[in-house]
């Protein structure tokens, strides 16, 4: 009778591996799509700052009123498309640029830009101890007009 319970055994434990057939092979797919799929998800890792607007300003057509405001946007640019938040609502999506500084900004600033018409532009965002800014810009503007910082 001992041989027979060996042989249930045996056999209980060849069903439970005849079910879960695990290779080599098979481990190794799971792992390493399970490392593309981590490593995909930190690529898209999204750049966050903070915006206070003292005046209402205009980004690409859209006018911005005083407040907090938070920005989102996904890559390392240099073209970008920003999403501009006040708490859980979505205010604006826009065309960006990002730009590479020499020296890190020394706070958070809007830098805006008076339009003919009077109405201040928003021309770019910088973000404090960081080198990486915001840009409104056309490619083609000229930025001899000096912008004012807003903190």
């Amino acid at each position: 009778m001992k041989s027979n319970g060996r042989e249930a055994v045996q056999h209980r434990e060849a069903s439970a591996l005849a079910m879960f057939p695990l290779s080599l092979a098979t481990v190794t797919r799971s792992l390493i799509f399970g490392m593309v799929v981590l490593l995909a998800a930190s690529g898209f890792s999204a750049t966050k700052g903070s915006l206070r607007l003292n005046d209402p300003v205009k980004v690409s057509g859209q006018t911005l009123s005083p407040g907090d405001y938070k920005v989102e946007w996904n890559g390392d640019g240099p073209d970008i498309e920003l999403s501009i938040s006040q708490g859980k609502h979505l205010i604006a999506s826009v065309p960006a640029h990002l730009i590479q500084s020499k020296v890190s900004a020394t706070a958070n600033a809007a830098v805006t830009r008076k339009s003919d018409s009077g109405a201040n532009n928003l021309v770019e965002i910088r973000f404090q101890g960081k080198k990486t800014s915001v840009d409104f810009s056309e490619p083609n503007a000229g930025s001899a007009q000096a912008g004012q910082a807003q903190e």
